[in-house]
């Protein structure tokens, strides 16, 4: 089964923490539209990237599928590809 997008953001935030998800002290929706990425994820003819600051992260999602944290590919979106 695939992952949403938005954990696999949640995931690649943990992975740079070193913790598991679950363990995270973040609620993502503070920052930036859960839906919005779910929106963007199911464009995939369009180019684009979706930028967003966490306390102590920058992330970055892009159409190729491509989710970022600090300027690093952590993630690949499956249903991107």
């Amino acid at each position: 089964m695939e992952q949403s997008p938005i954990q696999e953001v949640i995931e690649a935030i943990a992975e740079v923490k070193g913790t598991e998800p679950s363990k995270l002290d973040l609620a993502l929706y503070e920052y930036i539209e859960p839906e919005a990425i779910q929106q963007l994820a199911s464009h995939g003819t369009a180019s684009w990237t979706l930028s967003f600051e966490l306390p102590e992260h920058q992330v970055a999602i892009t159409s190729e599928g491509a989710v970022l944290v600090d300027g690093a590919e952590r993630r690949q979106l499956n249903q991107l590809l």
